[in-house]
C-alpha cells in the first residue's frame, strides 16, 4: 500500500511491537508527529527537554528488556540527544533513536538547524544511518531494530530527512522476529569451531583445579537474562560472586555467597578476595579500570577466565587466560552440566572472616546518614521496588546498601556516569513497569542538572519518589578533594539556594524535608502508600564520604575504610 514516509515509521514501530515512544516535535519531524495526532497503539510520551527522552527511552529499555525508541527534531534536538545515546552506548543499552534532518537538497548548506548528527555519534552507535532514498525506509528500520537488540545490544539512530519523511512509499506489512537474539547476521560468533571447543575444555579443566575460584559478574548476566544460570553455576562451584555495578541485580544480593561489588568502592572483602585468587571467572563484564585499578596488580596469583558475546571485550583491558567468546547465558547452561561440583571449604571459611572483619555499616553520630535511607528504602520496597540513580556519591551508597535480588531493579549510568540521567530513567522505568514502584536516588548537584524533567512526572502523573540526598556541594568531586587534593576545594560547594520543596510545589508535586534518621521511615511509607509522585529532600552533612574506596592508581587492596 502506498503511504508517507512518516506514516511508515509508526507502522514499522508497531510491526516491532512498540508500545511507547519518549520525544519532543520540532520543524524538522512536524510530519512524524502530524501522523501521530491519530494514530492508535503506540503513547507518545512529552518530556522537557531531549536528554530527558533518551534517558527515559534508556530507563524503559533496561527495565523491561525491550527495545527504548526517541524522536528528536534536527540541529539541536539531534545535539541534546547525544549524551542519552553515548550514556546507553556504553552500558550496552538497546534504542533507536529517530533524528529529523532538513530536506535532502538543504543537506551540507549549512541550513537552519542542520547538523551531522550520523556524523557526530558515529563513536556512541552501534550502527546509524541517513535515509537518502524513502523506499529503503521499512528495510532500514526493521534492520536498525535488529541491531539493536541483537548480541552486545546498543543504540541506533537514524536520520530521516523532511522530504523522505513526506515522501509516498510502497509499504508491505512485515511479520518481525522482535526477541533478543544472541547472534546474527550483524553480531557474529561462532561455537562449534575447534578453537571454541579447546577454548570451553581448558576453562572447565581450569574450573575443576582451582581452590580459590571466585565469580564476577557484569551487566551481560542481566543483557542475557542468565541469573538463574549464574546462581546454579556458583553454587555447584561453592564460589563467591561480586558484582561490578552494572551487575548489580544478576546475583541475588541476599545470597551467602555474595560479596558485593569489587574495585574502588567494592567491600574490603571482594578485593580481598580477588587479590588472593587463582582463578577469576568474569561473566558479562569488561574489566573496566573503577575494577581492576592498577592492571599489573590487580590479582597477581590468579589465572583469568573471561565469557563475553563481545570479541573486542576479551584481552582489552586486561590480559586473559581462558577466552570463551559466546553468549552468557548459553556458556553457563554448558558449563553447569559439564563441569565438576566443589566444595572450597577453606577458601571460603577465609572469605567469611574478612566479611565478619571489615562489614559494610552505618557510623551512627547523630546525624542523617545516606547509608541509613538507602537501607530504609531496602527493607521497605525489596519486593516491588525499581532503583534509579544520578552519578555520584548518591550512585555508590544505592549500590552498596540495596540488596538487589532481582535483575532490572537498579537502573544507572555505569559507563559514562551521567550526572542528570537518574531522574529521566526513573520516568521511563515508570512508565514500562507500572506495577512497582520506582524511587529515584539523587545528590543535589545531579538532581539540579535536568530536575525540568519533573514537569514530566507531573503532567503523567507517574508515582515516582524522587529522594534528593542533598549535602549542598558535588559531593564525590569535594570527596576527591579532600582524600586526594589536599582540601582545596575549587567550585564544588552549591549551598542550599534551591529550595527543592518549592520546587516540587511549583510542579504540583507534594515533598517532604528529612532532617534526623528517625523521620526516614514514616516519610518513606508515606509515600509509598500514596499513588502519587513525591519529593523527599534529606538534608546531609557536606562531609560525609563513600567509603570505602581505593585511591587512583593503587592495587585494589589498598582499600582505604572509613
Amino acid at each position: 500500500m502506498k503511504m508517507k514516509g512518516a506514516r511508515v515509521i509508526l507502522e514499522c514501530l508497531k510491526e516491532q511491537k512498540v508500545d511507547t515512544v519518549f520525544g519532543y516535535p520540532g520543524g524538522a519531524v512536524l510530519p512524524i508527529y502530524d501522523e501521530f495526532y491519530d494514530f492508535e497503539g503506540i503513547k507518545h510520551i512529552l518530556t522537557a527537554h531531549e536528554q530527558g527522552a533518551t534517558h527515559a527511552a534508556d530507563g524503559y529499555a533496561r527495565a523491561t528488556g525491550k527495545v527504548g525508541v526517541v524522536f528528536t527534531t534536527s540541529g539541536p534536538g539531534a545535539t541534546n540527544a547525544v549524551t542519552g545515546i553515548a550514556t546507553a552506548y556504553m552500558d550496552s543499552v538497546p534504542l533507536v533513536v529517530f533524528t529529523g534532518q532538513v530536506a535532502l537538497s538543504l543537506l551540507g548548506k549549512d541550513s537552519f538547524q542542520e547538523v551531522d548528527i550520523t556524523g557526530i555519534t558515529v563513536p556512541i552507535t552501534k550502527h546509524n544511518y541517513i535515509v537518502k532514498d524513502a523506499s529503503k525506509l521499512p528495510e532500514i528500520i526493521r534492520e536498525a531494530f535488529d541491531i539493536a537488540r541483537s548480541g552486545r545490544p546498543g543504540p541506533v539512530l537514524i536520520d530521516v530527512p523532511k522530504d523522505i519523511q513526506g515522501a509516498e512509499i510502497d509499504y508491505v506489512p512485515c511479520e518481525v522476529d522482535t526477541s533478543f537474539k544472541t547472534y546474527d547476521k550483524y553480531n557474529r560468533y561462532y561455537t562449534d569451531g575447534e578453537l571454541h571447543e579447546r577454548c570451553v575444555k581448558n576453562a572447565m579443566e581450569a574450573i575443576n583445579s582451582s581452590e580459590k575460584p571466585v565469580i564476577y559478574a557484569g551487566g551481560g548476566v542481566k543483557i542475557s537474562c542468565a541469573q538463574q544460570q549464574l546462581k546454579e553455576f556458583a553454587e555447584k562451584i561453592n564460589a563467591p560472586v561480586m558484582c561490578s555495578l552494572m551487575g548489580l541485580g544478576g546475583f541475588p544480593g541476599d545470597h551467602p555467597l555474595y560479596l558485593g561489588m569489587v574495585g574502588m568502592h567494592g567491600t574490603k572483602y571482594s578485593n580481598y578476595a580477588v587479590y588472593e585468587s587463582d582463578l577469576i571467572i568474569a561473566v558479562g563484564a569488561r574489566f573496566s579500570d573503577r575494577v581492576i585499578s592498577k592492571v599489573e596488580k590487580f590479582a597477581p596469583s590468579a589465572k583469568i577466565m573471561h565469557i563475553d558475546i563481545d570479541p573486542a571485550e576479551l584481552g582489552k583491558n586486561i590480559d586473559v587466560d581462558y577466552p570463551i567468546n559466546g553468549d552468557v547465558k548459553e556458556i553457563l547452561e554448558r558449563l553447569n552440566v559439564e563441569v565438576c561440583a566443589k566444595n572450597n571449604i577453606e577458601w571460603n571459611k577465609r572469605i567469611e572472616g574478612w566479611k565478619n572483619r571489615y562489614p559494610l555499616r552505618v557510623i551512627e553520630n547523630g546525624a542523617l546518614k545516606p547509608q541509613y535511607i538507602v537501607q530504609k528504602i531496602y527493607e521497605l520496597t525489596k519486593d516491588y521496588g525499581i532503583v534509579t540513580t544520578e552519578v555520584g556519591q548518591n550512585q555508590i551508597w544505592a549500590g552498596q546498601y540495596f540488596n538487589y535480588s532481582r535483575p532490572r531493579t537498579f537502573i544507572s549510568s555505569g559507563g559514562l556516569g551521567t550526572m542528570g540521567y537518574g531522574l529521566g530513567a526513573s520516568i521511563g522505568a515508570q512508565i514500562g513497569c507500572p506495577d512497582n514502584r520506582v524511587i529515584n536516588i539523587a545528590g543535589d548537584g545531579s538532581f539540579r542538572m535536568n530536575c525540568n524533567e519533573l514537569s514530566t512526572i507531573s503532567k503523567y502523573k507517574l508515582p515516582i519518589i524522587q529522594v534528593v540526598l542533598n549535602n549542598g556541594s558535588l559531593g564525590m568531586v569535594r570527596q576527591w578533594q579532600e582524600l586526594f587534593y589536599q582540601g582545596r576545594f575549587s567550585s564544588t560547594t552549591l549551598g542550599h539556594e534551591v529550595d527543592f520543596i518549592k520546587l516540587a510545589d511549583a510542579y504540583d508535586i507534594k515533598a517532604k524535608r528529612i532532617t534526623q534518621n528517625q523521620e526516614v521511615e514514616p516519610v518513606l511509607k508515606e509515600a509509598l502508600s500514596a499513588n502519587e509522585p513525591i519529593l523527599i529532600e534529606c538534608l546531609i552533612d557536606k562531609d560525609e564520604k563513600v567509603f570505602p574506596i581505593v585511591p587512583p592508581g593503587a592495587p585494589i587492596k589498598d582499600i582505604i575504610e572509613e
